[in-house]
């Protein structure tokens, strides 16, 4: 068992026994790991602010507040990675602190391979600012998490349109707009159509293996802030 799989059960496993604590060498036992390792991962399950109390004496060991932890979740990836972009609005306000708490504890949650895909989504996912409010097609924001070519009719600045295969890796938002970032098939390079500009959007079956960094676009490393669920 994995780390992330682990810091998953003990969550569980102490929500399931709770009031009654368990020790770490019980859990120790129980996952195969060493006392110690079962106490850096509670320790680091404390700092994530998942509230886990040492009760001391023979008896005594590791127990969850149930009143103050959410059961399992069922958040997809996309999700997730919604809350976080929400959560860069919150920047400046008293309510930051709380809010990134409150996604790290979601997260925390989550199975691993959706907690996994959330990660590697929001990696996708660039702010130029405070991102925008504009709101994106359902095809379109579906394009990256899916890895499928799409086929779409664009108008560029002038209204001219075009038909073109791109291969969609990423999303850029400033405070106007939202970009697609797709391999342009057309054009043989890498560009960003803004969303509101796209008429027609088709899925392809045709499954994206590209990779992005914002670097690869000729933007301030600066003024970019990445989306993050930490």
């Amino acid at each position: 068992m994995n780390r992330t799989d682990r810091l998953y059960a003990l969550v569980e496993e102490l929500r399931a026994v709770s009031p009654r604590p368990r020790s770490a060498r019980w859990l120790a036992a129980r996952f195969e790991v060493s006392s110690r390792t079962i106490e850096r991962d509670l320790g680091a399950l404390q700092e994530a602010g998942v509230p886990i109390w040492a009760e001391p004496g023979r008896t005594g060991g590791y127990t969850l507040d149930r009143a103050r932890t959410l059961p399992p979740v069922n958040l997809t990836p996309a999700e997730a990675v919604a809350m976080a972009v929400a959560l860069h609005r919150l920047a400046g306000t008293p309510f930051a602190g709380p809010g990134g708490t409150a996604l790290r504890k979601l997260v925390a949650v989550l199975p691993a391979a959706e907690a996994a895909e959330a990660h590697r989504l929001a990696g996708r996912v660039h702010l130029v600012g405070d991102g925008p409010a504009t709101p994106v097609p359902a095809i379109v924001a579906d394009a990256v998490s899916a890895r499928r070519v799409l086929r779409i009719g664009y108008a560029d600045r002038d209204g001219a349109g075009s038909v073109r295969d791109v291969e969609p890796v990423g999303y850029l938002g400033n405070h106007r707009h939202w970009y697609l970032v797709a391999w342009c098939r057309l054009r043989g390079e890498l560009r960003c159509f803004r969303t509101d500009r796209i008429r027609m959007v088709r899925a392809l079956s045709e499954v994206v293996s590209r990779d992005w960094r914002p670097s690869d676009l000729d933007i301030p490393h600066e003024r970019v802030r990445s989306v993050s669920l930490v």
